[in-house]
């Protein structure tokens, strides 16, 4: 049986969310959000260079609909990839069940740090030739994220 990536997330946060609450107690939010962001960060980009060398020679936008279908596997986001050249594309996510879940325990800010902060790491793993941008997440109270693959 196939987990989903959403529902790892949902399992993971009942341990990482009390963790981290309890270390931002002990440490203080900054230096805390800092310490689990360092951590997971190696873990994400470590991910991302497996994935990325699990696909290499196909064009970014094929690459990047392939992952973002990954995150989507049991209606965790809708979303729309637009090809803007062959060494481009956007990525503009509607709706998001993993904001759903973190806002809906009152936890948005963690669910940022858990899930969206990852996004970034996760492209560092692809190698330099790949950059991302975002200007936005649901997760932060926008109506859509918006993601840039160059």
């Amino acid at each position: 049986m196939t987990i989903t990536v959403i529902e790892q997330t949902k399992i993971q946060a009942q341990v990482l969310l009390p963790l981290v609450k309890a270390l931002q107690t002990e440490l203080g939010e900054a230096r805390a959000n800092a310490l689990v962001r360092e951590a997971l960060s190696d873990v994400y980009r470590k991910l991302g260079e497996q994935w990325w060398r699990s696909r290499q020679g196909r064009p970014l936008a094929e690459n990047m609909s392939a992952a973002f279908a990954a995150f989507a596997k049991g209606d965790a986001i809708d979303y729309q990839v637009r090809e803007t050249s062959a060494e481009a594309c956007d990525i503009t996510v509607t709706g998001c069940r993993y904001a759903q879940f973190f806002q809906a325990m009152g936890e948005a800010e963690l669910g940022f740090l858990l899930v969206c902060g990852m996004d970034f790491p996760f492209a560092e793993g692809f190698g330099g030739d790949v950059q991302l941008s975002r200007t936005q997440t649901i997760m932060q109270g926008a109506s859509s994220c918006d993601f840039h693959y160059e």
